[in-house]
């Protein structure tokens, strides 16, 4: 059956019975929407593997598909703050010393080793390997090492998870970032601030549930990686610029009164509304609640990005409006993202404040093919005292136990020296997803513990590996969801954010 006649069949399958008079035709219209995954069950009913939202046959006027849920299990986290580090850090520079590395800088990996990799860039014949300048020291009662580049972050190192033993498949940026973001690296599939906003919903009503902010040159990933894929579109991650309006057209047009832009939106709520009892779409609901959460987010959003109530203080906390680094240089170094990012980290812990469910940070500089010492420098910098500041303002205000925060990216760095043709050699370090790092703190996790590593060189993973998809698994968990049972039906199958895989890492809950 073509797909054209196929979804001819459906349309009109739903206009039958939304045009029906009697309750048979709501209860049957109902069911195909809890299908599909549109509907959720009544309250106390058992829960569809399809969408939680709370959507009712009556039509989507009396809903909201932003509305608090219930989890599957008593939860730990409230709220995500993750910030994605695009580009992949050097965790061989950061967070995992490796004096062995060191020792041997400058020789060849054994042939064997090598025969069946794949680089983005690295040529395998004259490839050797390349030892880390950093200095080393261990901090807090944990006594975790941290390099010199990240003083700051260093002093949080009691309520950070050091989780050494990551590992992906794939080696390419937009295919990392989207298995990072979406479980798998596939178009189309929901992330995981559409997952979370999805199974739990959001408490914040006059903002979004999830929110993205960015700094930086931009993610390979671009929008995939705030996309609700097939799921409604009121899933989506909502982009919040650094200057202006913080959405785009969220202001009205100059002469506008409010009252007469109430009327216009209760008239396309209506229309909008027989046209969903019509026709059943999804689609038609997103609609009708971006317009409504709009509306609220004109007074709401100004008011959120006006930090003039913060203090002087906790802005020089954050470092918002910090003096540009002397040396800065190279990726990082793009339309102020110094201030941006600080900006953005205090954004972050406003938001959490304000009940949005998930606040995606995300800075592209660290792709450091070559320049490692300049460019790793800098970008450091950028980060180290706003993410340090923005640890210890949750912990503070009582946030950082039902705040997770994840610092991450789609892979890590290759203990051997980049030498791409037509580049000085052995300057920078090539994509590498065998073993990198990724860390969190808060929101039910065990702090000041390092969990896993990679080899003497930093090639592969040691001891304790944790699949890209265990990471989602637990922090799903976090949030009182079980992986195995947070599921979307589209096109006949039942999606998660886990994929196929995923397992809860136990030691590392608190």
């Amino acid at each position: 059956m073509s797909l054209d006649r196929q979804a001819w069949i459906e349309q009109t399958r739903r206009r039958f019975l939304t045009s029906s008079a009697s309750g048979l035709g709501a209860a049957a219209l109902a069911a195909i929407l809890s299908e599909d995954g549109v509907l959720r069950p009544a309250a106390g009913a058992e829960p569809a593997n399809g969408d939680l939202s709370t959507l009712t046959a009556g039509g989507p006027s009396a809903s909201n598909p932003f509305a608090p849920r219930p989890p599957h299990f008593a939860p730990k986290a409230k709220n995500c703050i993750f910030l994605f580090q695009a580009g992949a850090p050097s965790h061989l520079d950061l967070f995992n010393p490796k004096p062995k590395l060191n020792e041997l800088d400058g020789k060849p990996l054994p042939k064997e080793m090598l025969e069946k990799v794949r680089f983005a860039f690295i040529k395998k014949d004259s490839a050797v390997l390349l030892g880390s300048p950093r200095k080393w020291s261990k901090h807090g009662q944990c006594g975790m090492d941290f390099s010199d580049f990240l003083p700051n972050i260093a002093t949080c190192a009691d309520d950070i998870l050091m989780i050494r033993s990551m590992y992906s498949e794939q080696f390419n940026h937009h295919p990392g970032q989207l298995l990072l973001s979406c479980g798998r690296a596939t178009f189309g599939l929901p992330t995981m601030g559409s997952w979370l906003t999805y199974g739990l919903g959001t408490e914040s009503r006059d903002l979004p549930g999830y929110v993205v902010l960015t700094s930086g040159r931009g993610s390979s990933g671009g929008a995939s990686l705030w996309s609700s894929g097939f799921m409604p579109s009121h899933y989506a991650g909502v982009l919040f610029r650094n200057q202006g309006e913080p959405v785009l057209n969220l202001a009205n047009p100059a002469g506008l009164p409010a009252e007469q832009q109430r009327r216009g939106l209760d008239t396309l709520k209506s229309l909008n509304s027989r046209r969903f009892e019509e026709m059943g779409d999804p689609e038609i609901a997103s609609r009708i609640a971006s317009y409504e959460l709009a509306f609220r987010m004109q007074s709401a959003a100004p008011e959120l990005i006006d930090l003039k109530s913060e203090s002087a203080t906790m802005l020089d906390a954050y470092g918002v409006g910090r003096a540009q680094h002397p040396q800065a240089t190279g990726r990082g170094n793009v339309d102020n993202a110094h201030l941006s990012f600080a900006r953005n980290c205090l954004l972050a812990r406003r938001m959490v404040e304000r009940g949005v469910r998930f606040v995606n940070i995300i800075y592209e500089a660290w792709d450091q093919h070559s320049n490692l010492e300049g460019d790793l420098r800098y970008n450091s910098w950028v980060v180290d005292q706003p993410v340090a500041a923005l640890l210890k303002d949750l912990k503070q205000r009582g946030l950082l136990d039902s705040t997770l925060v994840v610092w991450g990216a789609e892979f890590g760095r290759t203990p051997l020296g980049e030498n791409r043709n037509g580049r000085e050699a052995n300057t920078g370090r090539d994509h590498h997803p065998f073993s990198f790092t990724l860390w969190m703190a808060g929101g039910g996790i065990k702090g000041g513990q390092v969990y896993g590593d990679s080899d003497e060189i930093g090639w592969g993973v040691a001891r304790d590996p944790v699949h890209v998809n265990d990471f989602h698994a637990t922090m799903l968990h976090l949030f009182g969801l079980d992986h195995l049972k947070l599921t979307s039906r589209f096109q006949g199958r039942d999606f998660r954010l886990t994929d196929v895989g995923g397992k809860v890492m136990t030691p590392w809950l608190a």
